[in-house]
């Protein structure tokens, strides 16, 4: 499941940014690798304030919840950071700047300063400050930093009602905040309750699993749907799903399609395949399941008969990235068997004929409903 709000706001158009395999999709997928770049300003802003004025002083262990890699982060050499990155691109950015991320951090981790770029979705970015609070030891502080058009008033206040504010400052359109030292005096019930906000619950109906902070957390993507209603019954073989977000597309497909025999899902943010791990196991007896934590920007490890796609196409705050689509396409395109087929729903607007074209011989429209489109193509050119 691809869509709008699935891309973190600090990928910026015109990079080759990260691939998703989550969002980021802004919810579910995969993006492409990309330099570490100083373009992320929440992640400069945090970095300002941690170097000047209240908390010019922090210095020592430290755990970074939703970390992202950075130039601005190269700038906290006197910190040993510990980094929770559970959506795959900055992890593997992470990873390469050396830091050693964590798609989580145990429960028992605990530091005395805790930071975080919480997200902007409101119950995930409440249970992400109530677990700050958990990791952060006796007499501690967690310090937060948002972009304004994220919702940084917002999360500020959360942060003043959970544990009361330390201070805070603006820089860069974003707002970093922080705690006072914490004794122990917050508000536990209040704590309890947000810790649990972007837990796993069912959804329509029982029919799914889902949580708070994954693309189209408690619906059904438009643009998915559509796609799942053009899938012809007869697809039949090995099949991925690139961008499979919390598992919707991939249980329509084998739902619709008696004749697909194995099946490797692809998602970027590793908290959207572990639901599609759970909402695909009514399937499990019949069909061989791959689930991959992965950047589907990178390529994928085999071929296949079935290519089922939802791309993500947008970041937060960043316009359009139809790169991103593209990029998507050209990885479907080296991953098909001969006689593959591709199956994609994109914005109706969205220009991808060029790509389609020059890298299959066969594309046409299959549906076209509510500014969408279902692409089909087939003969996939080296």
């Amino acid at each position: 499941m691809g869509a709008p709000g699935r891309w973190p706001s600090h990928v910026q158009a015109g990079e080759e940014g990260p691939g998703i395999g989550t969002h980021s999709r802004i919810s579910g997928s995969s993006v492409v690798a990309r330099s570490v770049v100083s373009s992320d300003l929440p992640l400069d802003a945090l970095a300002h304030a941690l170097q000047s004025g209240a908390l010019a002083d922090a210095s020592g262990d430290a755990l970074f919840l939703r970390a992202r890699a950075g130039l601005a982060l190269r700038a906290l050499q006197r910190m040993t950071l510990r980094c929770e990155q559970s959506f795959r691109p900055d992890f593997d950015a992470l990873d390469r700047e050396g830091y050693g991320a964590e798609p989580q951090l145990a429960l028992a981790a605990q530091s005395p300063l805790v930071l975080a770029l919480p997200p902007r979705q409101k119950e995930e970015a409440r249970a992400l400050l109530a677990r700050m609070v958990a990791h952060c030891a006796p007499g501690g502080r967690i310090v937060a930093s948002v972009a304004n058009d994220e919702g940084a008033r917002s999360v500020e206040k959360d942060l003043a009602r959970l544990t009361g504010l330390g201070g805070s400052i603006a820089k860069h359109h974003c707002r970093v905040f922080w705690s006072p030292p914490l004794d122990g005096s917050h508000d536990a019930a209040l704590l309890e309750q947000w810790r649990q906000l972007d837990g796993v619950r069912p959804i329509l109906g029982g029919r799914f699993q889902s949580r708070p902070g994954v693309f189209a957390w408690d619906r059904i993507d438009p643009a998915s749907q559509l796609l799942a209603d053009a899938l012809p019954a007869n697809l039949r073989g090995s099949a991925a799903d690139l961008g499979s977000g919390w598992g919707f597309l991939a249980d329509a497909l084998l739902t619709r399609c008696a004749g697909i025999a194995s099946l490797d899902l692809f998602e970027a943010e590793q908290r959207a395949l572990a639901l599609a791990e759970r909402n695909l196991a009514p399937h499990a007896a019949r069909v061989a399941l791959g689930f991959h934590w992965h950047d589907v920007a990178a390529g994928l490890p085999r071929k296949y008969d079935v290519i089922v796609s939802n791309p993500p196409f947008h970041a937060l705050a960043r316009g359009e990235r139809p790169d991103i689509g593209r990029r998507f396409i050209e990885v479907a395109a080296s991953s098909l068997n001969r006689n593959g087929q591709l199956w994609l729903v994109a914005n109706r607007h969205l220009p991808y004929e060029a790509v389609l074209e020059a890298r299959f011989e066969q594309v046409r429209v299959a549906a076209e409903s509510a500014g969408f489109k279902v692409i089909a193509a087939t003969g996939a050119r080296a």
